[in-house]
């Protein structure tokens, strides 16, 4: 995956570092001359250090934010990381932005524009590399004796189907052996059918055997 961070501090060094050990790629645009030069050399792997303001969508155009997967605002100030993801998510059509919150008194106004929101650098790692793949597949339990998943997937912002009109089930394209059972939305949940519409923020119920679950992933990522 290609994910772009907004702020070079700890936390999003940290971030950076956990995500490139992993093998993805990563874009950090940090405001401070001495922290971009300090991350320039301390971080290993395929890597872009920016020098400027993440609230800039100049300097998130040279971070390469047209391609990311994510993007994610580690900095200090939460009015900051809102209008950096804000510009990301609107502007530039990043699937999936990612928040970090100082004052959870604040959590309300992201949930509000749809930018997810954690405290813990440890949560958005985990969110990243579990569930950002445009598209968040999380194991809810194991059938029969382990070989089957019921999965809970979670429809990302589309690239290539309108997220007002929504897309069929049976126009995603899902590999053998998985098929989506349910869905939630809203809190309402029904029993899905092939003319079941789907929605961005919805929630899908897979059922699929194990090893295609990358799979699943893949055809969540491709709406």
């Amino acid at each position: 995956m290609y994910i772009v961070i907004a702020g070079g501090g700890k936390i999003g060094s940290y971030l950076a570092s956990i995500l490139l050990k992993s093998g993805n790629e990563v874009a950090v645009i940090e405001q401070k001359l001495t922290t971009a030069d300090r991350l320039s050399m301390q971080l290993e792997g395929r890597y872009l250090v920016i020098h400027g303001d993440g609230c800039d969508s100049r300097y998130q155009e040279d971070a390469g934010i047209r391609g990311a997967d994510v993007f994610v605002a580690t900095t200090g100030q939460d009015d900051s990381n809102l209008v950096s993801c804000e510009i990301a998510q609107r502007v530039f059509h990043v699937p999936r932005c990612i928040a970090r919150v100082n004052n959870p008194k604040n959590e309300r106004i992201f949930r509000e524009v749809g930018v997810e929101c954690v405290s813990s650098t440890t949560l958005i790692a985990n969110l990243i590399e579990e569930e950002a793949l445009l598209g968040s597949v999380s194991v809810v339990s194991s059938l029969t004796h382990g070989n089957v998943a019921l999965a809970e997937v979670v429809v990302p912002r589309m690239r290539h189907f309108s997220d007002e009109d929504g897309v069929l089930v049976e126009e995603i394209p899902l590999p053998d052996n998985a098929l989506i059972a349910a869905v939630s939305s809203g809190g309402d949940v029904e029993v899905a059918n092939a003319e079941t519409l789907l929605f961005s923020g919805d929630k899908a119920i897979v059922v699929a055997d194990e090893d295609v679950l990358d799979d699943v992933r893949l055809a969540f990522r491709s709406l």
